[in-house]
C-alpha cells in the first residue's frame, strides 16, 4: 500500500510540474519581456493563458502536501525541520505572486501595474528555484531520518540544490514558451507565435546546459541519485531526452500541437526520472518508503479518499482546461485602456 502512495505522490508532483511549472514560467517571460510597450502584447497573452487556471494548478501541490503528512509523517517532519527556509520563501513567494497577479488586472494606475507586475514577476522565478532547491537537497541525501533538523544553510544552498533550482526555473519557462506558442496561434497572432517559438529554442538550450552540468554535479555530490538515473531511471530519461529533441524539430517546423504534448512529457520525465533514480528512498539514504509509511489503516483510508477526490476532482479540472483552450471562459480584471501616470 505504500508503495501505492508512493506512486499517487509522484504523479502529483509531476502534475504539478506540467501544470503549475507552466504557470511559473510565464511569469519568467513576463519578467524579461521588457519595458511597458514592448512587452504590452507578450503579457497580455501571458494574462489571457494562466488567468483561468492559475487558482486550480495550486491544487495539485495542496494535494502532494497533504498526502505526505498523512501517509509519510516522519519524512514530511524531517523534510519541513530541515528545508523550512526555501520552503517558507516558496511559500509567502506563491501568496505575493497570487496576490500580484490578481491585482495587476485590477488597478488603473501605470506605476501601481509595474509594481504588481514586477512581484508576480520576480516571484515567478524564485518559487521554482526554491522548490528545485528543495528537491536537490532530498535527492542529495541532506535531510535526515527521524524527524531531525539536518544543516538549515547547506540542505539547500549546496551543489545540487542549485542545480536543481536552475533546473526548474529553465525547464519551467521553456515548457510555458512552449504552451504561449499555442495559445499566441489560437489568437491568430503569427507575430507573437514566432515571439514565443524563438524563447523556447533558448529556453530548451538554457535547460540543456544546466542538465549536462547538472549531470557532472550529481555524479559528484548525489551519488546514489546518480546511480539510479544510470540504472533504473535510464529508460526514462532516454524516453524524455527523446520527447525532448523531438519537440525542438516540431518547434523548428512551427507543428506547436505536438510539440506542446512532447515538451510536457519531457518535463514529466525528468520529474518521474527523479523518483525513480531515489527509489526506494524517500530520503537517500536513510529513510524507505515503507519504513515512512503510516500504520496500513492510515494508508487504506488515504488510498479510498484520493480515489473519491479523483472521481469528483479531476473532471471538473478537465472541463476547466477544455473550456479554456476554447476561450470560452470570461477575462478578469479592467479593460485595458492608456491610462495617465499617478
Amino acid at each position: 500500500m505504500s508503495t501505492t502512495v508512493a506512486v499517487v505522490l509522484l504523479l502529483a508532483l509531476t502534475a504539478y510540474a506540467v501544470f503549475g511549472g507552466a504557470d511559473f514560467g510565464a511569469g519568467f517571460w513576463d519578467l524579461t519581456a521588457g519595458g511597458a510597450e514592448r512587452g504590452r502584447r507578450p503579457r497580455e497573452l501571458i494574462e489571457r493563458s494562466i488567468g483561468p487556471v492559475w487558482e486550480a494548478n495550486h491544487v495539485w501541490l495542496i494535494f502532494v502536501f497533504v498526502v505526505t503528512w498523512t501517509a509519510f509523517p516522519e519524512a514530511y517532519a524531517s523534510i519541513w525541520l530541515t528545508l523550512f527556509v526555501p520552503l517558507t520563501i516558496a511559500a509567502l513567494g506563491i501568496v505575493l505572486r497570487g496576490a500580484s497577479f490578481a491585482f495587476r488586472k485590477s488597478v488603473e494606475s501605470t506605476r501601481s501595474r509595474r509594481a504588481f507586475g514586477a512581484a508576480f514577476a520576480a516571484s515567478s522565478v524564485v518559487v521554482p528555484y526554491c522548490m528545485g532547491a528543495v528537491a536537490g537537497g532530498i535527492a542529495s541525501g541532506r535531510v535526515p531520518a527521524g524527524g531531525r533538523a539536518g544543516d538549515p544553510v547547506d540542505s539547500w544552498v549546496n551543489p545540487t540544490s542549485v542545480v536543481a533550482g536552475l533546473l526548474a526555473v529553465t525547464l519551467f519557462a521553456y515548457l510555458a514558451a512552449v504552451y504561449l506558442v499555442w495559445e499566441a496561434r489560437g489568437a491568430g497572432d503569427p507575430a507573437l507565435e514566432e515571439y514565443f517559438r524563438r524563447r523556447c529554442l533558448g529556453g530548451a538550450v538554457a535547460a540543456a546546459v544546466v542538465l549536462v552540468v547538472g549531470a557532472f554535479v550529481v555524479r559528484d555530490d548525489a551519488s546514489y541519485l546518480w546511480d539510479g538515473l544510470t540504472s533504473r531511471a535510464l529508460p526514462v530519461v532516454a524516453a524524455g531526452t527523446l520527447c525532448g529533441l523531438a519537440a525542438l524539430v516540431l518547434l523548428v517546423m512551427r507543428a506547436a500541437r505536438g510539440a506542446r504534448l512532447l515538451a510536457a512529457l519531457a518535463v514529466a520525465a525528468v520529474v518521474v526520472g527523479w523518483g525513480v533514480a531515489q527509489w526506494d528512498y524517500l530520503l537517500p539514504t536513510s529513510l524507505t518508503v515503507s519504513a515512512a509509511a503510516a500504520p496500513s489503516g492510515t494508508l487504506t483510508a488515504l488510498v479510498v479518499v484520493v480515489v473519491l477526490a479523483a472521481v469528483l476532482v479531476v473532471p471538473a479540472f478537465l472541463l476547466l482546461y477544455v473550456l479554456d483552450q476554447r476561450r470560452m471562459l470570461p477575462e478578469e480584471g479592467l479593460e485595458e485602456a492608456p491610462v495617465p501616470e499617478r
